[in-house]
């Protein structure tokens, strides 16, 4: 399956590793490849994550980190849709 971002999902995966870079260099090394490997399964894996309350929207974590990724499905692509810390409430 192909992987695509929206604007919004990258401009919330950078802005969090900005945030965590500026403490610690290493743990943004380590955070984003983390969402390289969650990203990953979902192409190989799309239904790894779980229902949400929209059944169009699926949700992961980005264990061991409190973040989540709210994803959608179609026939040929997973779509990331949104990134967040996991203590922060959803924006839609």
């Amino acid at each position: 399956m192909r992987l695509r971002y929206t604007t919004r999902a990258v401009a919330q995966i950078d802005t969090a590793l900005g945030y965590v870079a500026a403490r610690s260099p290493q743990g943004a090394r380590s955070l984003r490849v983390r969402i390289e490997t969650v990203t990953e399964l979902l192409q190989g894996h799309p239904l790894a994550g779980r229902e949400t309350s929209n059944p169009l929207v699926r949700r992961i974590v980005v264990t061991p980190y409190p973040y989540l990724i709210d994803y959608r499905l179609t026939a040929s692509e997973v779509i990331i849709l949104r990134f967040r810390h996991a203590a922060r409430a959803p924006v839609n």
